[in-house]
């Protein structure tokens, strides 16, 4: 079943057309993957659906509910968290800080105790440093912190934005088989993603964005083995 379904949705910074007419959706249990050049409009997509942008035209239904233009803590309460491009973590303040902020719609304690031990089990680095502050952290730990931040709203979408941007090749691979893991355990995942070859590897289905409009669409794997793809994303 779709759980994210968005229909013709047009978005303008000022008098820019950004996005332009999109449609495509999102099945429970998936990752779905959007590649396509810088300036493609994938942030300003995943920016739409989170709520950070208003769509000037066109519809975003999420569970068979219309999210397009609710405010973006709404749509956390919806279910849906993101991670968002350059991780924003909150620097000055400690890697629990950060992790309990991420919790901020739940008062369910023993359950966001429990889901401290889920994130922690999955990121024993940031155990480790629980009591840093987030802004000494490596990269690779400021981009687990973030998805960690993001997994303790307990969404059932995940919007994860360009998660291997400035990480060493060995802590990418890393950070996409947490993925498939947060995938595996029940989290479907919408990923923004500049390393294409990474992106197709892992997800089920892709879409191929360009200048604000998707121009193919189809299997991940299928995608992966195009001449047309490989040429124009995949380095040859």
């Amino acid at each position: 079943m779709a759980m994210l379904e968005i229909n013709n949705v047009n978005v303008y910074y000022g008098a820019i057309h950004a996005i332009k007419g999109i449609t495509l959706n999102v099945n429970e249990g998936e990752i779905v993957t959007l590649i396509g050049a810088n300036g493609a409009g994938k942030s300003t997509t995943l920016r739409t659906i989170s709520g950070l942008l208003k769509p000037k035209t066109g519809s975003i239904k999420f569970l068979d509910k219309d999210i397009a233009g609710m405010p973006a803590h709404k749509i956390v309460r919806e279910g849906i968290s993101q991670v968002p491009e350059g991780r924003r973590i909150f620097a000055e303040m400690t890697v629990m800080e950060n992790l309990e902020l991420g919790a901020f719609i739940r008062n369910d304690k023993a359950e966001i105790e429990k889901d401290l031990k889920m994130v922690f089990g999955r990121f024993p680095r940031l155990e480790e440093r629980k009591l840093q502050m987030a802004g000494t952290l490596s990269g690779g730990e400021q981009q687990m912190l973030a998805m960690g931040r993001a997994l303790m709203s307990r969404p059932k979408l995940l919007l994860l934005d360009e998660p291997s941007m400035g990480l060493a090749p060995l802590l990418i691979r890393e950070i996409f088989s947490i993925i498939v893991d947060i995938n595996k355990a029940g989290t479907t995942v919408l990923l923004v993603e500049q390393n294409a070859n990474m992106a197709l590897s892992i997800a089920n289905r892709a879409y191929v964005l360009e200048t604000g409009r998707i121009t193919i669409s189809g299997d991940a794997k299928e995608l992966a083995a195009s001449e047309d793809i490989r040429k124009a994303y995949l380095g040859g």
